[in-house]
């Protein structure tokens, strides 16, 4: 029967795809790794790894003997947390990726308050885009994320933390910036800036505003930005306009506060939640930060759900 040691060896391997990563991540040597994933080959009869490839990668007969061994060291990782649920004091690590365009945002709102609150727990947050984020849980590299849903997957739950509305962000020479407040009719492609390819938020944009590929502020200018603050400025500048969820609203200075439009009811509003596998085990801190979260809301987004917004599908 394979030990706990090499079942972490086994997934290391499987997450690193390269057998001296895998290794240094579990702070032994190469040749004791490879040792005891060969000792676990001679136990079950199966090749675990097609070494020929680069990067290396599990052979199929392996991968149901790999997902088993994700299983048995997440349900080992209960055991130390069985007694959470009826403690105030969290203890221990937790790792949550957060998307780009709610990160610095949200994270300033929170993170403060729920440190001092539980000092025993090591939060290590990450900004990832949505698909890197149901990739890390996926891998059990992460235990939580907070992205923009309904995402809809079997593995994962979701638990709605806010309805976050949209604003128009326009330049004082766009079109735009002559309404007092827009229509979803309003949004064309005409001069919108938009994130770059992998943000879900730059999805929803599109949908709204039934924009192409690029954005046309300039006819000789093909731009996407990976930074909601870069398209900011370049309308501060005096160039397009673009979209702003409603917690990035407060960046904008006092001056330009007249460029932020609201969208008439039904309001297009994006979905943001905690997600997590189905298997987490961690309930005790995903209820902890929720409702930390959730204490630290400001009005400009919605706790609960109603029928003047409109909830814009990130597929």
């Amino acid at each position: 029967m394979a030990s706990l040691t090499q079942l972490e060896y086994l997934i290391a391997v499987d997450k690193h795809r390269h057998f001296g990563k895998a290794a240094a991540a579990c702070s032994v040597s190469q040749p004791t790794l490879s040792m005891q994933l060969h000792k676990m080959e001679e136990e079950y009869g199966v090749t675990f790894f097609d070494r020929s490839k680069q990067p290396i990668l599990p052979n199929p007969e392996a991968i149901p003997l790999i997902e088993q061994a994700k299983t048995i060291l997440r349900e080992y990782g209960k055991l130390k947390h069985l007694t959470l649920d009826s403690s105030q004091d969290l203890v221990g690590d937790f790792k949550i990726g957060v998307i780009p365009t709610v990160a610095p945002y949200l994270l300033p709102r929170f993170l403060g308050e729920f440190s001092s609150e539980f000092p025993k727990l090591n939060l290590n947050i990450r900004e990832l885009t949505t698909q890197q984020i149901i990739e890390a849980l996926d891998r059990d590299e992460i235990d939580a994320g907070i992205l923009a849903t309904p995402l809809d997957l079997p593995t994962l739950d979701e638990r709605p933390l806010y309805y976050e509305p949209f604003y128009v962000y326009t330049s004082p020479h766009h079109p735009l910036a002559k309404l007092k407040s827009v229509t979803e009719d309003d949004l064309t492609a005409n001069g919108v800036w938009l994130l770059s390819e992998g943000h879900c938020f730059r999805t929803q944009v599109v949908k709204l505003c039934s924009a192409r590929k690029t954005s046309a502020v300039f006819k000789n200018v093909s731009f996407e930005s990976g930074s909601m603050e870069t398209i900011i400025s370049l309308i501060d500048q005096g160039h397009g306009y673009t979209l702003l969820p409603a917690l990035a609203g407060p960046r904008i200075s006092k001056e330009r506060r007249s460029q932020l439009k609201e969208i008439k009811s039904p309001i297009p509003t994006r979905e943001i939640s905690l997600v997590y596998r189905r298997s987490q085990y961690k309930q005790a801190m995903l209820k902890k930060l929720s409702e930390t979260i959730k204490k630290n809301l400001p009005k400009e987004v919605f706790q609960k759900r109603s029928n003047n917004l409109s909830i814009i599908q990130i597929k």
